[in-house]
């Protein structure tokens, strides 16, 4: 003989088990979705990623986009520059004064300018 109070909390029991199945099925099934969104996100900024590489070895300095178009962030060294000359280095120099009051460049006693770390 079934008791019928106990059949009444194995029914409700279950049915509570019911809605709990349903709701961690909905969270699994958000759950996959974001993982798989996660792994395309990832293939993308791999891929983004060996594309800046390569445009950078093939440019050779730093690459960004301006206006849809690769511009070098500093352009390369100009051959036979002679910075040994005074009357080229003193312009230079005085050039460099005002990033290094703006605090974007340090002036060393020698006179040398280094950028800020």
């Amino acid at each position: 003989m079934m008791d019928p109070e106990v059949l009444e909390r194995i029914t409700a029991r279950r049915a509570e088990l019911d809605g709990l199945e349903e709701q961690l099925v909905k969270q699994l099934v958000e759950v996959r979705a974001e993982r798989d969104e996660l792994a395309v996100a990832e293939r993308v900024l791999q891929r983004l990623s060996e594309q800046i590489a390569d445009e950078q070895a093939e440019a050779g300095s730093l690459v960004v986009q301006v206006a849809g178009r690769a511009a070098r962030l500093v352009p390369d060294r100009a051959p036979g520059l002679d910075t040994g000359v005074r009357g080229k280095l003193e312009p230079l120099r005085g050039k460099l004064t005002k990033p290094a009051d703006r605090g974007w460049l340090h002036k060393r006693p020698d006179g040398r300018f280094t950028a800020r770390p």
